[in-house]
């Protein structure tokens, strides 16, 4: 539930929702979410959160990024970090968690609700910690997949569990045909 006077502000973990919408089989068209959430309520900022792979050669994640902030979006960015594992795979991980908890804790005193894009079961005690600041949470991610991608103690924490199944019409796009390159840019978040 949304109030059209409340002061939201959206925090995207975007390894997270790019990996829930591709569960769901489409893209998340930004420009269109952004617009929903300014309808639902007045959205004072929409932050972004990925961990970027800093290398010579050209990172398939950098378009968005850049478009992401020239469009209204606050980026939040790091270099991700790679590492071979036991198998002698190259692996990138990049979490962005105390990031994004730090901003919405930061921020707490000048919002109403708080609208997390994010599944992952430990974002639970900043949802209970907002909630304690009098903040209202909204947690979008997806049950609809298998496995689910968000964690039960997070869905049960959240003021509100909003199914990001039901928001494809609103804010989805068919998925682009995939590149190899594009998939090595997601970074694995743990």
């Amino acid at each position: 539930m949304f109030y059209r006077d409340e002061r939201l502000a959206l925090f995207i973990d975007g390894s997270n929702l790019y990996a829930a919408a591709k569960a769901l089989g489409f893209d998340i068209d930004y420009k269109l979410l952004r617009q929903e959430f300014m309808r639902r309520g007045k959205l004072l900022r929409a932050f972004y959160y990925t961990a970027l792979l800093e290398n010579d050669e050209y990172s398939p994640i950098r378009p968005l990024v850049d478009w992401l902030h020239y469009n209204g979006f606050s980026m939040v960015t790091k270099p991700a970090k790679e590492y071979t594992d036991s198998m002698g795979r190259r692996k990138v991980k990049g979490n962005m968690d105390i990031e994004l908890t730090v901003d919405a804790m930061e921020l707490a005193p000048y919002v109403d609700h708080v609208v997390l894009f994010s599944g992952d079961g430990d974002f639970r005690p900043l949802v209970e910690a907002l909630q304690r600041k009098g903040v209202r949470v909204s947690v979008v991610s997806t049950i609809r997949s298998q496995p689910p991608m968000i964690a039960d103690e997070l869905r049960r924490q959240a003021d509100n569990f909003i199914e990001l199944d039901e928001l494809r019409e609103v804010v989805g796009r068919p998925p682009r045909e995939p590149r190899p390159d594009r998939e090595e840019a997601m970074v694995e978040n743990e």
